[in-house]
């Protein structure tokens, strides 16, 4: 068993059912993942800070409010990492860029932070960012293998949670950025519908597709992250520790450019997935794509570079050596793009996502991989092919994992569901974790 993974395969749901029945107390499970903070980090660089401290205090102000007798709330003494774009108070928000990373601390923090607190949960610290989220590549290694990059721009997030450093944390997307990481770090990782969670107190990149949403170690621990994070009621979330999923009427399997660009060994898994579900009284079956597809790639571009650029204009003529260059490029690419481009592009992506509510309202559930394959090297974060489409019409997406592929790396299974069907998304993608099962550190299933 790879020794970066070896301590990562406690999941949130386990953990808090352990501290509700008293076997473990909130510092005890902070104490052991700031160990595996201590082992691993030194290799593959997923904290720009962790406050082991300001975590060991609030563990233990949450185990002395539980012995006065307060009720527990839905993430009781569960460590957490925040994703470097969102602000926490006490430290800066370096979002990757070096003149941020020692500024003046954070006196707010945004909603989301505020809910996973308010729920009992642990902040440890902040986790690596590539570069204002996008594709410069970062420190961070993927611990299946440290020659491989962990996919960004939630680079250590995905690591921390993989490795068992924290039990669940924040990232964000606008065009793979919780998905694909997730997917190469053999984690869950949920991308919700566009608008479905504030993106309050969270650094920008493209607000027209920019998404907060959680990573963890299965979909169960996904599914009490997101009530937690959507304000669901404590009696709510508490009883989604038992929640058993639900069977979706119908899966349409995606080929077209999926089939076309996907490794062999990848399809071939993603197939097998498929045929396992099906086993289990699934119906599944190729579901075609609207035509307005075929473009969707260069338009989620226009929109999003026009929006970086749009964003950066004074800092970066103002900082310039500070940029790295992928992320430069992106800015001098999005200044030259012309208005009349952006505005075709809005227009294609309102259409498309109307196309894509319509076919959804048939199938209920889409599926295709999340990545072309198993994580490439440490000079990319990887292609986010498989996911800008669907950040493009602000649909909800899920992975989970399915299985290695030729080199012993993660493969993620990725489905997609309606927009604002959130929760039914979550329920699907729950029950096809208790059908195929978790993927251990090991690789076995």
């Amino acid at each position: 068993m790879n020794s970066f993974l070896a301590g990562g395969e406690l999941s949130l749901v386990s953990t808090l059912r352990r501290i509700h029945s008293r076997e473990v107390s909130a510092e005890q499970v902070t104490e052991g993942c700031l160990e595996r903070i201590a082992n691993c980090e030194p290799q593959l660089h997923a904290w720009v800070r962790c406050d082991r401290e300001q975590s060991l205090a609030t563990a233990r102000q949450l185990d002395a409010r539980r012995n006065a007798g307060e009720a527990l709330q839905g993430l009781w003494g569960i460590p957490l990492g925040i994703k470097d774009l969102f602000d926490v108070v006490g430290t800066p928000t370096g979002c990757g860029f070096g003149p941020w990373e020692s500024g003046e601390a954070c006196r707010e923090e945004g909603p989301l932070v505020h809910r996973l607190r308010r729920a009992g949960g642990v902040v440890l610290g902040k986790t690596i960012t590539t570069q204002f989220a996008c594709f410069d590549p970062p420190p961070t290694r993927n611990p299946w293998n440290l020659e491989r990059t962990p996919g960004g721009s939630s680079s250590g997030s995905a690591v921390a949670v993989a490795t068992g450093m924290c039990l669940g944390a924040l990232g964000s997307q606008t065009g793979g950025s919780i998905i694909r990481p997730a997917a190469y770090c053999g984690i869950a990782g949920y991308k919700p519908s566009w608008g479905w969670l504030s993106v309050e107190g969270v650094f920008p990149a493209a607000p027209s597709l920019d998404v907060p949403g959680p990573m963890a170690r299965c979909v169960h621990d996904l599914w009490i992250l997101e009530g937690v994070l959507s304000q669901a009621e404590t009696s709510e979330v508490l009883g989604r520790l038992f929640a058993q999923g639900r069977r979706p009427e119908r899966m349409g399997r995606l080929r077209g450019r999926f089939a076309q660009v996907a490794s062999s060994d990848c399809w071939e898994v993603f197939e097998k997935t498929l045929g396992r579900l099906a086993q289990a009284s699934l119906a599944v079956a190729d579901c075609p794509l609207p035509a307005g597809f075929d473009t969707v790639l260069e338009n989620h571009r226009s929109v999003m570079l026009t929006e970086i650029a749009a964003g950066h204009q004074e800092r970066f003529r103002d900082l310039r050596p500070h940029y790295l260059p992928r992320m430069a490029g992106l800015i001098e690419e999005g200044s030259q793009l012309r208005g009349v481009d952006y505005v075709r592009a809005r227009q294609h992506q309102r259409e498309l996502s109307q196309e894509m509510d319509r076919l959804l309202e048939t199938w209920e559930i889409l599926a295709c991989p999340a990545t072309p394959g198993g994580a490439p090297g440490p000079e990319t974060t990887g292609d986010p092919t498989f996911n800008s489409p669907f950040s493009f019409c602000g649909l909800p997406a899920v992975t989970l994992p399915m299985g290695l592929d030729a080199q012993g790396l993660p493969l993620g299974l990725q489905l997609i569901g309606r927009h604002h069907g959130d929760r039914e998304l979550l329920l699907a993608a729950l029950w096809c974790e208790s059908v195929l099962g978790p993927l251990a550190p090991s690789g076995t299933r």
